[in-house]
């Protein structure tokens, strides 16, 4: 993003309500975690001919399922730690 941009945004951002604000962090958070996720799927696609040619058996929609559970588990059981670490301080 060049200054010229960035300057025009901020002035924006400035005119905006509280609750505007938060609209737009939510927004700008939604557009950050897709470009995540698409990197990830990129990262992902790109090693499938190795497994392939390594002759990685493929897993079922039931084993991805359980697998997107557990790190979705894992992830909240982070974020909860981390918050209760924060409530001690």
């Amino acid at each position: 993003m060049n200054a010229t941009v960035e300057q025009a945004l901020i002035s924006k951002l400035r005119t905006l309500s509280p609750q505007q604000v938060a609209e737009v962090e939510d927004f700008v958070e939604f557009l950050a975690g897709k470009a995540r996720k698409r990197t990830a799927l990129d990262r992902l696609l790109a090693i499938a001919p190795a497994l392939e040619a390594a002759g990685v058996v493929p897993m079922t929609e039931e084993e991805i399922a359980a697998e997107v559970k557990a790190a979705r588990a894992e992830r909240r059981a982070r974020q909860q730690a981390k918050g209760s670490g924060a409530d001690r301080s």
